[in-house]
């Protein structure tokens, strides 16, 4: 196990930005941001994989960043431009497996964080 801890999340009105943060114990070969909002499926957001190279989902068009501090095991996420459909419960993981490009399908990460809250007001 791999404890996960989120933070960065709260409320902004549409267009503002955030920064998400995911501390993690120690290094993970794919990471990820997925989120969930109420009465909807959970969805990837955005993977990377050990070799740095980045996946999103369709929805993000450009609008989030994800990157990773290797030295510190942390992994970050940039939104901006966030939209009220982007109000969701977001969400860290990881996988101890390493796949090329990391995959935006969630049931393919073992650890996940708590969720960090993330509400955008119109």
């Amino acid at each position: 196990q791999v404890p996960l801890v989120e933070s960065g999340g709260g409320t902004v009105q549409a267009g503002g930005s955030l920064r998400l943060s995911c501390a993690a114990s120690e290094y993970a070969c794919s990471m990820g941001w997925f989120r969930q909002a109420p009465g909807k499926e959970r969805e990837g957001v955005a993977v990377i994989d050990s070799a740095g190279s980045t996946n999103y989902g369709e929805f993000v068009k450009g609008r989030f960043t994800i990157s990773q501090d290797n030295a510190k095991n942390t992994l970050y996420l940039h939104m901006n431009s966030l939209k009220p459909e982007d109000t969701a419960m977001y969400y860290c993981a990881a996988s101890p497996i390493c796949r090329f490009p990391a995959p935006l399908d969630w049931s393919r990460y073992r650890w996940w964080g708590q969720g960090t809250q993330v509400t955008v007001s119109s």
